[in-house]
C-alpha cells in the first residue's frame, strides 16, 4: 500500500483533469476490472452541475533577486486548486492577496482550493512568506478551465447475493497522504483481499471519486439502484496514520453497521467514535434524507483533528506502512464481521402465544422463568437489524444461551433468517 501510495504521490489531481486519469491508470494495473467513467461538464446532477475540467502543468513564483521562491515541481500544494491561468509581473503589494499561508504551521504549504470561484493563487509557508522583500515579482501559472468532464471509477465483485456492500473514497487532492491517498490504496488492498476468498455473501461495490461533486453525481446517476441493493456502506478517508482508531456514526447512528463498527473499534488502542454531527467527508452526501444509504466513515485519524491536514506536512512519512496495514485491517474486520453476521426476523405479527408451543408456564405465577424471559427477548429483538451479536451485546448472555433459544424458535417457525435490514 505504500509502495502505491509513492506511485501515485505526484499526480496533479484534483475534481477533474489528466492527474486524475493519470491515478486510475495505475490503479487499473492492479485492479484490471475498474471501470472509469466520463462524466461531461454541464451535467446536471442533483443542485449541483459538473464543472469545467481544470488541468495544471506548471507554476512557479520569481523574487526581485530572480531567485524561484515557488516551483510547482517541487510540490503541487503550490498552486491553489481550480487557478486561472496568469503569466504577469506585479508588485508584492500586488501580489499579496492572491498569496496563501498558515501563521500557526509556519513550515508548511498549506492546501487551498477556489473550485467555484474563479481566481488564482499560490501557497507558501508562512515562514518564506515573511521573508519576501517588496520589488517586482513573476508570477506564472500554466494551467487551463475549461469543458471537459469529470472522471470516476468503478469496481463490482459480485458475491453470492445481490446484497451489496458499498465501498466509496475519494481521489482529487494532490500530493497529500493521509487526505488523499490512504483511502485509494487501502480500497485496492481491501478489493485484491475480497477476490481471495473462496466465497462472498455479499457482492461489493467500490467507487473511487472527487469528493462532493463526485459522489454526487454518482448517487445522481445510480440512487435507485444503490437505495435498493446496498445494505452496509463505508467511506473510506484518512486511513493510513499511525493514531487514532476512529468511526463516524450513521446519520441515524443505529444500524447494523454502527453496531458492529463500535465493537470493532472498540479493540483497537485510541478507539474514538464520532457522530454524523461530525460528518465532512462524503458521509455527507451518501446519508443525506432521500438518498439515506447505510453508510458510516472509518478512518485512523479523522480529517481536521491532526496539525498536518491539509498542508504539504501529510506526507509520506506521516503516512506509514504500518499506519495503512492497521487502516486496512480496521475495515477488513468490520467487513468480517458483517458476512458473519446473521439476522433473524419474528415471522408472526404480534408476540406469539409460546403456551400453547410449550414454550411458556403451563401456569403463570409471579415471576417468568429465565429462559422464557430470553425468548421473549430475542422475539422482540427479531426485526432483521438486530444480529445474533448484538443480542449478546444488549441483552448481556452469553451466546450459546441466545443460539439455543434461537434454534427453539426456529424449530417452531416463530423465526426466519433473513438478510440485514437497511433502517434503523
Amino acid at each position: 500500500m505504500h509502495a502505491l501510495a509513492e506511485e501515485l504521490w505526484d499526480f496533479p489531481r484534483s475534481l477533474t483533469g489528466d492527474g486524475v486519469r493519470a491515478t486510475f491508470e495505475v490503479l487499473r494495473t492492479h485492479l484490471p476490472d475498474l471501470t472509469v467513467h466520463e462524466v461531461p461538464s454541464g451535467t446536471q446532477a442533483f443542485d449541483w452541475v459538473v464543472p469545467d475540467e481544470w488541468n495544471i502543468r506548471d507554476a512557479s513564483l520569481i523574487g526581485p533577486d530572480g531567485a524561484h521562491i515557488i516551483d510547482f515541481r517541487a510540490s503541487n500544494v503550490h498552486v491553489v486548486g481550480y487557478s486561472d491561468a496568469i503569466d504577469a509581473t506585479m508588485s508584492l503589494d500586488e501580489l499579496q492577496p492572491h498569496l496563501h499561508s498558515d501563521p500557526e504551521h509556519p513550515d508548511a504549504i498549506p492546501y487551498v482550493t477556489s473550485y467555484y470561484n474563479r481566481t488564482w493563487g499560490l501557497c507558501l509557508p508562512h515562514a518564506t512568506r515573511e521573508q519576501l522583500k517588496p520589488g517586482d515579482y513573476r508570477v506564472r501559472i500554466d494551467s487551463t478551465l475549461e469543458p471537459g468532464s469529470l472522471t470516476y471509477g468503478e469496481l463490482v465483485l459480485p458475491g453470492d447475493t445481490a446484497d451489496e456492500v458499498f465501498i466509496s473514497t475519494y481521489i482529487c487532492h494532490p500530493s497529500l497522504a493521509n487526505n488523499e491517498l490512504s483511502g485509494p490504496v487501502v480500497s485496492v488492498a481491501l478489493a485484491l483481499w475480497l477476490m481471495q476468498q473462496p466465497t462472498r455473501r455479499f457482492t461489493y461495490r467500490f467507487v473511487f471519486v472527487p469528493e462532493t461533486i463526485g459522489a454526487i453525481t454518482y448517487l445522481s446517476r445510480n440512487l435507485e439502484h444503490l437505495q435498493a441493493s446496498v445494505v452496509a456502506g463505508y467511506n473510506l478517508t484518512c486511513i493510513g496514520d499511525e493514531g487514532d482508531y476512529s468511526y463516524l456514526a450513521s446519520r441515524l447512528g443505529t444500524l447494523p453497521i454502527d453496531r458492529i463498527a463500535r465493537r470493532v473499534v472498540a479493540t483497537r488502542p485510541q478507539p474514538v467514535v464520532y457522530s454524523y454531527l461530525d460528518r465532512g467527508s462524503d458521509e455527507r452526501q451518501y446519508g443525506m434524507p432521500g438518498v439515506d444509504l447505510p453508510l458510516i466513515s472509518l478512518m485512523r485519524t479523522k480529517y481536521g483533528s491532526y496539525p498536518q491536514y491539509h498542508s504539504s506536512a501529510d506526507d509520506l512519512t506521516f503516512v506509514t506502512p504500518a499506519g495503512l496495514q492497521g487502516g486496512f485491517e480496521l475495515v477488513r474486520d468490520c467487513i468480517e464481521a458483517f458476512e458473519a453476521a446473521v439476522f433473524y426476523r419474528a415471522t408472526v405479527l404480534g408476540e406469539p402465544q409460546l403456551g400453547r408451543r410449550g414454550l411458556y408456564h403451563a401456569m403463570h405465577g409471579r415471576t417468568v422463568a429465565d429462559v422464557i424471559l430470553l425468548r421473549t427477548h430475542v422475539l422482540a429483538y427479531a426485526d432483521g437489524r438486530h444480529s445474533v451479536d448484538d443480542m449478546v451485546e444488549l441483552f448481556d448472555r452469553p451466546r450459546a444461551d441466545i443460539e439455543a433459544v434461537i434454534t427453539e424458535l426456529l424449530e417452531h417457525g416463530l423465526l426466519e433468517e433473513v438478510p440485514p435490514t437497511k433502517g434503523p
